[in-house]
């Protein structure tokens, strides 16, 4: 059953959200893309001496910045970059990521993104997997001889290497060379390692004639928690789509007055694209902060009052803690952006109280660059809801037993996504990328339903549903009632062997500092909550609950310890 064209649509009622629709929000116009590099051109022309980059105090304005792309594009095309060619960044959130990212994109090359935290294994595979020639890393001893060990690894001919001296701030650059010495990286002497400023070159750069909707921009790697990592292509036209699509939807004239807060690593395509590209897109400033330290996160929003923040769950739960004990204002922070992970309602309503922000969710996947849905900047927010399609953005719920079919009003089904943001496929895998698509829709594995208002509710992700005595039970729901504790930080559910029930829920608990609440007393509190079939068998309390690398929390270590113990249980 194909999707249907939207003048269908809209005759057969199968947009509902459209009756909810912000003012003065057009949700079929017509979405124009163009180059990334285009993209970066046009706002550094606009906003050519406001700033830029914030890095540790240091500050690049855009014109710097637009200097410092073309140097590198053209030194990049010394190198060999041609359209096509695969530059991997392995970089945390510095001025070096920012600039490179454009380079490439400038000098025709694909950008191959690789987490800096990856053990040396799983960088091997992404960089054969993606055919990379040339990897641009720095200088620290936690990440460059793990990208050194990458040489000859594939088609890996050549490393760049960037000093992250060279970008902090006098005095902090002669100091962080004084007595930060033993962590950094000394390279070999191998003509394979070339330094950042001897690949820049002043030859004049002409960005590629390209096709938007057919040129890929990004290599980005998905799949980590669920199975071996799969690169999604996304193109110029899908990443400068979702830009466009979220420049609409904060529906305000933002004339580079706005500043970005960019904590969450740009390796991940949220950041990437709701941090580093809707910022360019703003000509924003990018405050950029290299890790996640709570008091240096703290300290900066002090300093330099951003006024939009994308985060995570965790991330706002970090912040609640530290304002709840050290007073701090956020009150420059116009909007906060949760996604990555259900974002629970006692955490948003608890954030927005103590913050005197708002804090909207939204929704995407890696395969959707990434953003699909959110919550309206202009128009009602709704608690436990992701929001509302954005502009061009397609969604129909499709039937969990038979997904050629539609799943019934109210019913919930996974939630299928067709738009100008969804990806070309998967890299070298395309049995991989038919098995995602049916009918021209992406099916996501999320499983939700449209409310009578037109919002969207998620209740689980297929792969999350646990089933207890032949029914479904969503692991989300029983998350939520856990949240409602006043003492706990963190919680996830997934579904353990039962020799009665086929499965039942597992709880897994991280209460705050210096709380004493228990098991025990965690389950009497869920009983008027939640129905016998939600109620979890165990629920156990742990000092810490394990994180992906952006901060999610993640189910797959506790599956694997359960099972397990399931096997020494019966051994």
């Amino acid at each position: 059953m194909p999707a249907p064209s939207l003048e269908q649509a809209a005759s057969a009622g199968d947009m509902p959200w459209l009756a909810a629709y912000p003012p003065n929000l057009d949700w079929a116009e017509p979405i124009v893309t163009q180059s990334m590099a285009v993209m970066f051109d046009e706002a550094a022309a606009r906003f050519t001496d406001r700033p830029f980059m914030d890095f540790m105090g240091r500050i690049w304005t855009y014109r710097e910045a637009s200097r410092l792309v073309n140097r590198v594009a053209a030194g990049l095309r010394d190198q060999g970059v041609i359209l096509g060619t695969k530059v991997g960044l392995c970089l945390p959130n510095t001025p070096y990521f920012v600039i490179c990212y454009y380079a490439v994109l400038k000098a025709g090359g694909v950008v191959v993104t690789f987490n800096p935290l990856y053990v040396v294994e799983e960088l091997i595979h992404q960089v054969c997997d993606s055919e990379t020639e040339i990897m641009v890393t720095i200088d620290v001893d936690a990440v460059f001889p793990k990208v050194n060990a990458l040489l000859g690894k594939g088609q890996l001919r050549t490393i760049v290497l960037c000093k992250l001296a060279d970008v902090l701030p006098w005095p902090k650059s002669l100091l962080y060379r004084l007595f930060k010495r033993k962590h950094i990286a000394l390279p070999p002497d191998d003509p394979r390692i070339v330094a950042f400023d001897a690949i820049q070159s002043d030859a004049p750069i002409a960005p590629p004639a390209i096709d938007p909707a057919t040129t890929v921009a990004v290599l980005q790697y998905t799949g980590g928690t669920t199975g071996v990592p799969k690169g999604a292509m996304l193109s110029h036209g899908n990443l400068n789509a979702n830009v466009e699509q979220m420049d609409r939807w904060f529906t305000v004239d933002h004339g580079g007055q706005e500043r970005v807060l960019c904590v969450l690593p740009f390796f991940h395509v949220f950041a990437m694209t709701v941090a580093m590209n809707i910022g360019v897109r703003w000509g924003a400033e990018l405050i950029l902060l290299p890790r996640f330290e709570i008091k240096l996160l703290m300290e900066t929003i002090k300093r330099r009052k951003p006024t939009f923040f994308p985060g995570v769950p965790t991330l706002f739960k970090a912040v609640l803690d530290y304002v709840r004990n050290t007073p701090v204002d956020l009150r420059s922070i116009k909007h906060c952006l949760s996604g990555g992970a259900g974002l629970p309602v006692e955490l948003k309503l608890a954030f927005e109280a103590a913050g005197g922000c708002v804090l909207l969710e939204g929704y995407g996947l890696s395969e959707t660059s990434p953003v699909s849905t959110a919550n309206p900047f202009d128009g009602t927010i709704k608690a436990g809801s992701i929001g509302l399609p954005l502009p061009g953005v397609y969604i129909e719920f499709r039937d969990l037993e038979d997904p050629s079919k539609k799943a019934k009003p109210g019913k919930p089904g996974e939630l299928c996504v067709r738009g100008p943001n969804v990806m070309m496929g998967y890299w070298k895998r395309p049995k991989d990328t038919e098995a995602v698509m049916i009918d021209g829709l992406l099916r996501t594995g999320d499983v939700g339903y449209f409310d009578a208002d037109g919002y969207i509710v998620l209740v689980d992700r297929i792969k999350d549903l646990i089933i207890c005595s032949g029914y479904n039970v969503y692991p989300r729901v029983i998350e939520e009632a856990i949240y409602r504790h006043a003492d706990v930080v963190a919680a996830t559910v997934v579904g353990m062997p039962d020799s009665y029930r086929g499965e039942a829920p597992a709880a897994f608990v991280q209460l705050r500092a210096g709380a004493t609440a228990t098991s025990e007393e965690l389950m009497e509190f869920l009983k008027d909550k939640l129905s016998p079939i939600e109620m979890p068998k165990r629920i156990e309390l742990r000092a810490e609950l394990p994180k992906t690398m952006i901060g999610k929390l993640s189910k797959k270590e506790l599956r694997a310890e359960l099972l397990a113990s399931q096997r020494e249980a019966g051994a």
